[in-house]
């Protein structure tokens, strides 16, 4: 887009002191999430009848694509389906396993793809972690410690046993649990209050310690920012369990509401604004408790998300229970993926605080990979500012800086910044911004005064942009919205600044590098 297209030009400075560090980027804050929802597994990562399955079943062309996203560790099986999930049903000889009913999503669950199936397939990804969530909702503490001897115990005991005999002779040696899932919620199979579900976990994270006290341990925080419950919720569970757990989880999904475009370009300050309560709290606790522990955030489930449109509704209607039916398959646009690039760029900032995330989902269930049963495999919007973002922050320190722009006035969060921006500072010395422009009116000449010591001798920029913020990604059209190169850039003053063109409505990476030194 060039500038005459915009209504205006406005001024954006940012400035950099590699003095002042934040945080370094966990590797775990590019996580991913897979639950058996909708076409998640089945037709999405597991197709045994597709011409590009492997012996197991795995459709490779959608393992290439996740390769290329670059996610981490990989929550999983759920979500609110693994408050009704039995893990047994999933293993040993698949002609022997049971087809159960899902009451989550009112789906028939077949059982031909469980924890052995998903442990082989976070195998061959190469690099990742299998992140485990046990069922708090109608199964507890007893059967949390089968599920854990079963993946960690090495040998010598009936389940570890019985786990060689399915064809793990090895371990799975699984570090991070997720004590239930959304227990906040009126939703979820077996919900319960506050003071009960800390009861429990603490019962259960006493038993699982006991068992492997290496293990990681997170407990469920609200589901979403505007929760009734929220805060108090938090200060119950953490109360009774803070020397137990090692996380807390935080949940949110945005979408527009009512058309309110402006307000939803500006979800990253609600999910900043929910970050810093549940930081405060978590601070607050362990200053009552006087404890030395540390409990980081897992922000382990968050995108964009329609919940009120068609996709999310079942297709089937209430008396029938269809397996793997299409549910919660979002097609999304410009400004989702936008939005999208602006809560990681939030996750970023707050690195320090936020030290594991899973962006839910990851394949065909509002997921940045699509797919078609016996088809091809395609990258929504979404794709892109995650893959380049995993790719160039993984690693990387998280510096303060100082920004400067214009704000604009938003129904839902008042005065907000139109510009949102990170810089992460890598170990091969170059310093990468991800920035998000959220006016749609008008482009920025944004401003970057680089550390002092720093000299930039080449400057690489990509946007993600289109005059059409509606422009989508879709099975007949695979590629209308792809990252560009943006050729809008300057190395200024001696390569101590760089300037960029960033348009309306746009999520840009402006990557660094330093000259050589003599």
């Amino acid at each position: 887009m060039t500038t005459q297209q915009c209504e205006s030009m406005h001024e954006g400075t940012l400035v950099i002191d590699s003095d002042f560090q934040l945080a370094q980027v966990s590797d775990r804050l590019f996580g991913a999430f897979v639950e058996h929802l909708g076409r998640c597994v089945y037709t999405g990562i597991y197709e045994p009848e597709h011409q590009l399955a492997d012996e197991d079943g795995f459709r490779t062309d959608v393992m290439d694509m996740v390769r290329e996203l670059g996610v981490t560790t990989i929550r999983y099986p759920g979500g609110n389906f693994v408050s009704g999930y039995r893990w047994k049903d999933g293993v040993g000889p698949r002609q022997n396993r049971p087809c159960r009913l899902d009451l989550a999503w009112h789906s028939t669950e077949t059982n031909q793809f469980g924890l052995h199936e998903m442990a082989r397939w976070v195998d061959r990804l190469g690099g990742n972690e299998l992140m485990e969530a046990v069922n708090l909702g109608t199964q507890g503490v007893q059967e949390a410690l089968d599920l854990l001897e079963y993946c960690n115990i090495p040998s010598g005991t009936a389940l570890s046993d019985w786990r060689r005999q399915n064809g793990a002779e090895d371990p799975f040696g699984i570090r991070m649990w997720c004590l239930g899932n959304e227990m906040d919620g009126p939703w979820q199979l077996g919900h319960r209050n506050a003071e009960d579900y800390a009861r429990t976990v603490s019962m259960t994270a006493a038993a699982m310690r006991r068992l492997d006290p290496d293990i990681e341990l997170v407990a469920c925080g609200s589901s979403s920012h505007g929760m009734p419950t929220f805060g108090n919720w938090e200060r119950s569970v953490l109360r009774a369990t803070y020397e137990q757990v090692d996380y807390l989880s935080s949940h949110a999904y945005y979408h527009p509401i009512d058309g309110d475009m402006a307000s939803f370009l500006a979800s990253g300050v609600d999910m900043g604004a929910f970050i810093d309560d549940v930081s405060a709290i978590i601070d607050a606790t362990q200053a009552e408790l006087k404890s030395d522990h540390q409990i980081g955030i897992s922000f382990d489930e968050w995108n964009v998300w329609y919940q009120d449109s068609e996709a999310s509704q079942n297709p089937e209607g209430i008396r029938n229970w269809p397996v793997a039916p299409r549910l919660l398959e979002d097609i999304y646009n410009l400004a989702d993926a936008v939005v999208f690039g602006d809560l990681l760029i939030t996750l970023i900032q707050h690195a320090d605080r936020v030290r594991s995330a899973s962006l839910a989902q990851l394949v065909n269930v509002i997921a940045p990979i699509m797919t078609e049963p016996g088809g091809p495999v395609w990258r929504q919007t979404t794709f892109y500012p995650f893959s380049v973002t995993a790719r160039l922050a993984k690693g990387g320190t998280v510096l303060q800086t100082h920004q400067e722009c214009n704000s604009y006035e938003t129904a839902l969060y008042g005065q907000v910044s139109e510009l949102n921006s990170v810089t992460v500072s890598r170990l091969d010395g170059s310093l990468v911004v991800f920035v998000v422009n959220r006016s749609q009116t008008s482009s920025y000449n944004f401003s970057i005064r680089l550390p002092g010591g720093f000299t930039c001798s080449q400057v690489q920029v990509s946007t993600l942009h289109d005059d059409n913020i509606y422009a989508q990604n879709t099975l007949n059209d695979q590629s209308r919205i792809q990252l560009y190169v943006n050729n809008n850039v300057q190395i200024c003053d001696g390569g101590s600044a760089v300037s960029v063109q960033l348009p309306p409505v746009s999520w840009t990476v402006i990557h660094m590098s330093p000259a050589a030194s003599i």
